[in-house]
């Protein structure tokens, strides 16, 4: 700036003169690469209020072709949203809040993307991510956030396009606090404002339904390793991955809303729907349906079957098959029913929790071997080597009876959960943190608290610490689950060093720092030699090795609301 402030007249329009106040000035209040000067007024902020409508964002999504789906589902959502906005001020001061200029990108549903997932939403395509989008955008905007909605490559760079030349226009642009997206669309914004995207790195927080390993994230161990593929390499924080499902506790469970029960105008004609003797097959591809055969035979021989398949091809001829119906429909076909037939695919969708809510019992099939990016198409190229054991993994830790697994191949095993499952009567079941108010109590709470742009750190407080050692061959996920608690990465650098570990009886009577593996910090039991990791981006909640004792940062977890700590909220 020194040397460059005379080669465009913008510079000194905004008070450079070239002296090192009036550069850092601009630097701090025109644009934001530097903390702003001591003395000067910084223009105040608005508070966050919890809104009491959605009508407000309406517009912003009507106009956006690629958000067609998502803003049907959050019309269908407003009284509910509301509701919970309500619920959760009442029970937690929500006042003292400033309102967040939030910049919302889900470069996956853009034309430019090329994947067609916005278009196909209404003829039976995937709508999981659609779901989770939804939902985010309801959340925040109730919380009462200033949404940037962008579905486009043009649109993004009205954005940011003040940001992409060293000057910006007179009446500069909105600065975000926040920006969600996705890997396509991360991949969109580096190409729209190119270097500058770094200025933003660390305020990124990234939908990734599966999620994302840490030697998969960092861009040396992809080369090194051949780790190559579209969705890794992309050197972040790895709690800035938010995942559908909290599949491991690397990265941010953001999550999403079962849809169930939705209007309370319609509850009592809904809670009067009568149970059939039916079951609900999910499977909105009737090629899921292939090679199933047997399995839907036997469960024919119990039940009426039912169907919302894409066509009727492949399916056996007794299934009475709906068709792709609104959810609304699926909510009805699911009250009558009383099981919800897994198939095996699709793989950890939303469906199976909302049949739990509906108080349908569910059938999940075993996968045997278990399936991940080693031996599996669905997982291919995504960057995490997590098996999956099961149709829907989740649902599998709710276990029965609400929950049944079975070998599909098996009969006997079909026709015993079956038994079991017509014999019983449950109640609808719904995880807070899949409730409307607790998606809203977690992400009040990210965005409040999860600041990963400092080193000071307030989600979660050190007082959750809670250090356990994983014998040779166990994961930290695992020690801390047998403990009743849950690994809590941000905790690591707080076990990495000599001094740090004494305070927890763990005696270094040597040490080292090394890069070359994913369980550090741990410790040789026989020599009590310590390793500790030199790169934080290596530190991993999931990974093990035989030889090695790790040192574990746990903490406890609010009952159905796995991603707070007590101490958290």
């Amino acid at each position: 700036m020194k040397n460059m402030w005379r080669t465009d007249p913008c510079y000194s329009r905004h008070g450079v003169n070239g002296s090192l106040p009036s550069i850092f000035i601009y630097l701090s209040e025109i644009e934001s690469w530097c903390p702003v000067l001591p003395g000067r007024v910084v223009p105040s902020m608005d508070p966050a209020v919890v809104r009491e409508s959605l009508k407000g964002l309406y517009p912003s999504l009507a106009n956006k072709r690629q958000l067609h789906w998502i803003h049907q589902r959050i019309r269908s959502m407003e009284e509910v949203w509301v509701e919970a906005g309500r619920s959760l001020s009442a029970k937690y001061n929500l006042t003292e809040r400033t309102a967040k200029q939030i910049l919302v990108h889900p470069g996956a549903l853009t034309d430019e993307s090329g994947t067609h997932i916005a278009e196909d939403a209404f003829s039976g395509g995937p709508l999981g991510e659609q779901v989770q989008w939804s939902d985010l955008i309801a959340t925040l905007y109730i919380l009462g956030h200033h949404l940037h909605l962008s579905a486009s490559i043009p649109a993004l760079k009205a954005f940011l396009q003040g940001n992409t030349n060293g000057c910006p226009p007179q009446h500069s642009k909105v600065e975000p606090n926040l920006i969600y997206t996705d890997i396509v669309g991360l991949r969109q914004i580096q190409e729209v404002i190119g270097s500058s995207w770094i200025k933003y790195k660390c305020i990124f927080r990234i939908l990734d339904t599966f999620g994302t390993e840490p030697d998969f994230n960092h861009p040396d161990w992809v080369t090194k390793y051949h780790l190559h593929g579209p969705f890794g390499g992309l050197n972040m924080t790895l709690l800035q991955f938010y995942t559908m499902f909290p599949h491991t506790p690397d990265n941010t469970f953001l999550g999403f809303v079962v849809q169930h029960q939705l209007i309370s105008k319609e509850s009592e004609q809904f809670k009067s729907t009568k149970r059939q003797n039916q079951a609900l097959v999910y499977g909105k591809r009737a090629t899921f349906w292939q090679g199933k055969e047997a399995y839907v035979d036997v469960i024919h021989k119990y039940l009426d079957v039912h169907g919302t398949a894409d066509n009727t091809a492949a399916i056996p001829s007794y299934v009475k098959n709906h068709g792709i119906i609104k959810g609304r429909d699926i909510q009805t076909l699911l009250r009558q029913s009383k099981v919800f037939v897994g198939l095996g695919i699709p793989l950890e969708g939303p469906a199976p929790l909302e049949a739990l809510a509906n108080d349908c019992a569910f059938l999940n099939p075993k996968i045997q071997p278990p399936l991940s990016s080693l031996n599996s198409e669905v997982f291919k190229g995504k960057p995490t080597i997590r098996e999956v054991t099961s149709q829907h993994p989740y649902a599998e830790a709710i276990g029965e009876p609400y929950v049944w697994m079975v070998d599909i191949h098996n009969g006997t095993e079909v026709d015993r959960a079956l038994t079991a499952i017509l014999n019983q009567t449950i109640e609808p079941y719904l995880p807070y943190e899949f409730s409307c108010e607790g998606m809203l109590q977690r992400v009040n709470t990210l965005v409040e608290k999860q600041d990963l742009c400092s080193s000071t750190r307030s989600l979660p407080p050190l007082s959750a610490l809670q250090v356990v050692t994983a014998e040779a061959g166990t994961s930290c996920k695992k020690a801390c689950q047998r403990m009743g608690l849950i690994c809590e990465p941000a905790f690591f650098p707080n076990l990495n060093s000599v001094k740090n570990l004494a305070k927890y009886s763990v005696d270094c009577q040597t040490s080292e720092f090394s890069d070359g593996h994913l369980v550090y910090p741990a410790y040789l039991n026989s020599s009590k030699h310590c390793v500790f990791q030199s790169d934080p981006l290596l530190f991993s909640c999931v990974r093990s090795d035989q030889s090695l004792i790790r040192i574990c940062p746990c903490r406890d977890y609010i009952k159905d609301q796995i991603a707070l700590c007590k101490a958290c909220i």
